[in-house]
């Protein structure tokens, strides 16, 4: 064959080398938008057979997107099954379950946020009066206790006389580091010891809280047994749930923040609110860990409100706080974690 006129450089042009789509993306991908148009048979099955495929390494996330599918349409079977599975190929322990409420659309809404400055002892004056402070400004309030390694009956009691205060305004407190707290209250506690009677009753606010029924009955029988007076009664109503992680502003010492929260099943949301929010505050903290679903207009809305954000200020840190898996893929195929950094939860 004569070649001797063939020349590359003229047909390079035309030659185009296509590019490699990454499998693991791919499937995380179209998961992502299938959950988000409400078609959860098919992520469901899209996902139950990627994992069949991806079964270590960066496939790992398509498992955990399975998981929370399995929780978020209420499937605990398969989610406990998915677990034994998961321990043996990866070696962890597996996402726990985590029952979610009913999902109802929830306007996105400004909720206050506090981490308690020092120990909580009865002489704190500073640490309360910051929290009494933050509530004024919102009713609805996320108090951090995560710092706190000390505190005494005293301080046991102040903090329980201002939630029940809270209560009767009809406000609401959600306490993080509760299982920290609770370790800390049972070494003041002593069957048959007649002292620290506020701890007691704290330990029972706080099983209260978390649902520990049987934990509650039994420290109420001690609690009635040693200081001869009726315990506090249970009420189903005032479980709290699952708690949520520690705030992500906790670790610079920042006592009072706010985070933009969005709850429940997301559908055509502009985020209106947003941008005054965001124009206030720095870093902007959009707390997501009690979205059930977002459907693709409203991730496009947040894409289009953020990207305002940083048009005005580049150096504003972004950050989403703890997106299910789903989501947070999601914000990956609009384009959001070019402007925001993704926080997940912890395992």
């Amino acid at each position: 064959m004569d070649m001797s006129e063939f020349v590359f450089s003229e047909i390079a042009a035309e030659f185009q080398v296509e590019a490699e789509v990454d499998p693991v993306d791919a499937a995380a991908e179209e998961a992502a938008m299938l959950f988000a148009n409400a078609q959860d048979a098919a992520a469901r099955a899209l996902l139950e057979n990627s994992t069949r495929i991806h079964r270590s390494g960066p496939g790992e996330r398509l498992w955990l997107m399975l998981f929370d599918t399995f929780r978020l349409t209420s499937q605990k079977a398969a989610f406990e099954a998915l677990a034994v599975e998961y321990t043996q190929l990866f070696e962890r322990s597996p996402p726990v379950w985590r029952e979610m409420a009913a999902a109802q659309p929830v306007q996105a809404k400004v909720v206050g946020t506090a981490l308690f400055s020092g120990e909580l002892t009865g002489d704190n004056d500073q640490g309360f009066e910051a929290v009494r402070l933050a509530l004024k400004k919102n009713s609805q309030l996320r108090l951090d206790l995560s710092k706190v390694h000390k505190l005494d009956a005293a301080g046991c009691e102040r903090l329980l006389a201002l939630l029940q205060q809270v209560r009767r305004g009809k406000g609401e407190v959600e306490l993080l580091g509760r299982d920290d707290l609770a370790a800390l209250v049972d070494s003041h506690i002593v069957a048959g010891r007649l002292e620290d009677r506020a701890c007691w009753l704290l330990k029972l606010e706080l099983c209260q809280l978390c649902g520990q029924v049987e934990v509650f009955e039994e420290m109420a029988i001690d609690y009635a047994v040693t200081f001869e007076i009726s315990p506090p009664s249970w009420e189903l109503d005032r479980v709290a749930g699952a708690e949520p992680a520690p705030l992500v502003q906790a670790v610079s010492d920042r006592l009072l923040t706010e985070a933009y929260v969005i709850k429940g099943d997301v559908k055509g949301s502009r985020f209106a609110d947003l941008q005054a929010y965001a124009d206030a505050n720095d870093p902007v903290l959009i707390d997501c860990s009690a979205v059930t679903r977002m459907d693709f207009l409203s991730a496009g809305s947040l894409l289009n409100a953020l990207t305002k954000v940083k048009l005005k200020r580049s150096s504003k840190q972004i950050v989403f706080r703890h997106p299910n898996y789903l989501l947070a893929e999601l914000f990956r195929v609009v384009g959001l974690r070019a402007v925001a950094d993704v926080v997940l939860a912890r395992n």
